[in-house]
């Protein structure tokens, strides 16, 4: 179906002389199971193969080049609906003459588009102009125009006729099309005509430069993005069907890379997870505006992309600190999952996502039960296998640092580092090394290759049990966690067990030392029972808990927790030390709800 003419925008015809012609060279079942870290890759069919290489060939034709090149009409057929909200106080930012991200500021008064010197999520921030969704949300049509329109302006002379890294970078590019497309009214109302012509120029050039590089973005998510952009240009300038044809097959086989059968991402991380389902809420509505259907493959992607994220939320609604993610604010999340539409409730399991959830009263229990992302799909990939959080009404409890993947003013590159390790989490570490190793260029190494995970619901109960290969290699030891809530919520039972695996004997003769960590969440006070082995626990609701140790003496040390916006909040932990020898051992532990 096309488009009735009141659903184009026309603005203007494209000039020729202005485009430059440079291209850059549901849920599981109970029982037993077992999670592999694998590294496959998914082949295209043959009808794929085919569909890619008639368009390749398409696009070098004369009509395709003639429409490019603004030889014939050039305007936005269609204006989609941005269905998220930008951030009021970097809007205002904005306006006010700088940039803000994650507390870092750029002044952007004479600003060099083509060397930003800025952190690169910085830098993509800008050239993904996600500042516009930021300046349309803070500020009225008349305000933001002047901001907009200017900004613009010292872009495209910076780099609208030089391709040039990181803007012109293909899941850059992708973005920044939909941005443009659904806030063209701030930037494309101008009575400038050299103007218009240049932006819309650029906006064909960067349909044309996707065309040719949406397969060769580095990540699954960015393969993701870039094809969302080929589609999304598709629909949104003239003469698109052949383009729509071909860029649907692929974001239907992006798709197939970046999400895993259950719906969450191969990266098993929750910034990448929300990324994607604001990028495929985007791209629906560009078919909502064109009045068109969105493929099925798209619909059915956004229904189980939003249960899996949602499964690590706590009762209060926040995100989960998992896989480089800050403990994201609830209202960010409820409006995520309102822009997609979707309506369903959070997986209790997710086995290839990796995470387990048990919803009990009012307390919530997240468990890492998968190994980490593979070292080419993570993106701030953390060893937190068989890591948990605990909370109770709005009070996280026990909860990891979180924040590897919000480097910023308040996150130094060193920092985020350290809280990808293992003991940033709350979970079992041995002889202070990693479960499965951060190499020195920010890769994960060696470590945990397979989970094995038993859950079933007992009287008045829920049981976890999963153990870990991430420590055999070097140690000769596997790790096991048994997880019991209770059905009100009100007591969490845990026992952590070394045991010798008999493929791997260790070498060394001599005990080695590990430490069972639980870090406290925020605005929690603790204080020790005069025997050592319990904690005290104050909540900010004034509820009292009380943590346990059947056998070792418990330390309170220093700890940090990354919110939302990537600012650290000191914060306490809880550390059971010990030893094992051969035989290896097991701690139990017990928290409970005192009144």
């Amino acid at each position: 179906m096309n488009a009735d003419s009141s659903d184009r925008l026309d603005l203007g015809d494209s000039d020729p002389d202005d485009l430059a012609t440079h291209d850059e060279n549901d849920a599981a079942p109970d029982g037993r199971s077992l999670t592999l870290r694998t590294d496959s890759d998914r082949g295209q069919s043959l009808a794929e193969q085919a569909a890619m290489l008639y368009y390749r060939m398409t696009w070098r034709m004369p009509m395709h080049r003639l429409r490019l090149s603004g030889k014939l009409p050039l305007r936005l057929l269609a204006v989609p609906i941005d269905p998220v909200e930008g951030d009021r106080v970097q809007g205002t930012a904005v306006r006010a003459g700088h940039f803000l991200f994650r507390g870092l500021k750029k002044n952007h008064k004479n600003i060099d588009f083509a060397d930003l010197k800025l952190p690169p999520q910085f830098e993509d921030y800008v050239h993904r102009f996600l500042w516009l969704r930021d300046l349309d949300t803070a500020a009225s049509r008349d305000q933001a125009m002047p901001v907009a329109e200017k900004l613009m302006e010292q872009w495209l002379d910076a780099n609208g006729t030089k391709i040039r890294q990181p803007a012109w970078r293909p899941d850059n590019c992708g973005w920044r099309l939909l941005i443009w497309a659904s806030h063209a009214p701030l930037i494309l109302s101008s009575n400038d005509l050299i103007y218009r012509s240049k932006l819309l120029n650029n906006i064909a050039r960067t349909a044309r430069h996707l065309d040719r590089t949406a397969d060769k973005a580095t990540s699954s998510l960015g393969r993701l993005v870039a094809w969302s952009g080929v589609v999304a240009a598709s629909l949104l300038l003239p003469e698109g069907r052949v383009r729509q044809i071909v860029g649907e097959a692929g974001l239907e086989k992006a798709m197939g890379e970046f999400f895993f059968a259950d719906g969450g991402s191969v990266s098993r991380s929750p910034l990448n997870q929300m990324d994607a389902v604001i990028l495929l809420s985007m791209l629906k509505q560009v078919y909502l505006a064109r009045k068109l259907d969105a493929p099925g493959f798209l619909e059915q992607a956004l229904n189980k992309a939003v249960p899996p994220l949602t499964a690590l939320t706590h009762f209060d609604g926040t995100m989960g600190s998992w896989q480089g993610g800050g403990a994201t604010a609830a209202e960010q999340v409820a409006q995520v999952v309102e822009a997609s539409g979707v309506r369903a409730r959070p997986l209790r399991q997710t086995r290839d996502w990796g995470y387990q959830r048990v919803s009990s009263g009012r307390s919530v229990l997240i468990l890492d039960a998968a190994p980490p992302p593979i070292a080419r799909l993570s993106v701030a990939g953390c060893a937190s296998t068989l890591a948990f959080e605990f909370s109770n009404g709005d009070c996280r409890i026990i909860g990891n640092c979180g924040g590897a993947g919000l480097v910023g003013a308040t996150i130094p590159a060193a920092l985020a580092r350290g809280l990808r390790t293992t003991a940033a989490h709350s979970t079992l570490c041995i002889a202070d090394s990693n479960s499965t190793s951060i190499l020195p260029d920010g890769k994960l190494g060696r470590g945990v290759g397979a989970v094995e995970l038993f859950r079933r619901d007992v009287e008045n109960a829920t049981r976890l049990e999963a153990n870990h290969d991430g420590y055999v290699r070097r140690f000769g030891l596997l790790h096991k966690r048994l997880l019991l809530l209770r059905s009100d919520g009100l007591e969490l039972r845990g026992e952590d067990m070394l045991i010798p695996d008999g493929r791997k004997l260790r070498r060394k003769k001599q005990d080695v030392a590990f430490a069972l960590r639980f870090h406290l969440g925020p605005e929690i006070e603790s204080d020790l029972i005069s025997d050592g082995k319990g904690v005290l626990l104050r909540l900010k609701d004034g509820n009292l808990w009380q943590f346990r140790s059947t056998s070792s003496e418990i330390t309170l040390e220093e700890s940090v927790w990354i919110d939302g916006m990537g600012i650290p909040h000191e914060v306490t932990q809880m550390v059971i030390s010990g030893s094992v020898g051969r035989g290896g051992g097991a701690t139990g532990w017990l928290l409970k709800h005192m009144g």
